[in-house]
């Protein structure tokens, strides 16, 4: 290994054990000594809105954590329109499935600018046969992803599209009240409707006085309203 390529990934290591989000990432469990089996550079990636991480197809060498920003995972169905089945946020892991040694099965595309860590597969696999608490980890985040699945065929894709708009902002709201929507393609494609029933629903919202446009695609949530529509009781 060059030696630039060693001090990468010395530097990947510490990066790791004083990462902000350590305690949500595929590494939260490590100790001190699990990072000396890391020798590969752990690269930390800048990733602009549109960007790739992978595509569906492409084989799988890397898994990648989310430290910052919001990506998708896309479907493409056979007449090239997309479907979004699930968001990721700081501390999802993505790509998980190169752990079994297959190709990636969605895209990943980046919603938002994003701060991601690209974790070699050969790094995954040594931490997950030489230590447990990898193995955990990896567990848990299986787990996290067919409840995650779960949760977006029942809320999201059921219901009137009034109602399913509504949970979808319940989810990405802050604790503020305040949401930065996407493209109105992009929430068609995570609703299962056209991109004009997606206008139609964001304006029906506004009319109903749930969402307030404060700047561009900037809105202030009513949350009690909001939840209100999405059970269907208003």
């Amino acid at each position: 290994m060059r030696g630039d390529d060693v001090s990468a990934a010395w530097s990947g290591r510490r990066s790791c054990q004083t990462c902000g989000i350590r305690a949500l990432a595929l590494f939260a469990d490590l100790a001190e000594d699990d990072f000396r089996l890391i020798h590969l550079p752990l690269e930390e990636m800048q990733v602009e809105p549109g960007t790739a991480l992978y595509h569906a197809g492409d084989a799988g060498a890397a898994l990648f954590t989310l430290r910052h920003g919001l990506v998708k995972l896309v479907q493409y169905l056979p007449d090239g329109t997309q479907r979004i089945v699930r968001l990721l946020w700081a501390g999802a892991t993505a790509g998980m499935e190169a752990t079994l040694g297959v190709p990636y099965e969605h895209a990943a595309i980046a919603l938002q600018p994003s701060l991601v860590c690209r974790i070699p597969k050969q790094v995954v696999d040594r931490l997950s046969h030489e230590t447990p608490r990898l193995h955990g980890q990896l567990m848990q985040r299986w787990h996290d992803a067919l409840h995650q699945a779960d949760r977006w065929l029942s809320e999201l894709s059921s219901g009137k599209a009034v109602q399913r708009m509504a949970r979808l902002l319940l989810l990405l709201a802050a604790s503020d009240g305040t949401v930065t929507l996407f493209s109105r393609e992009e929430l068609g494609a995570i609703l299962a409707i056209t991109t004009e029933h997606a206008s139609r629903t964001i304006a029906e919202l506004k009319k109903q006085h749930a969402i307030l446009e404060l700047a561009g695609n900037r809105f202030r949530c009513d949350l009690d309203l909001l939840a209100c529509i999405s059970a269907a009781e208003c």
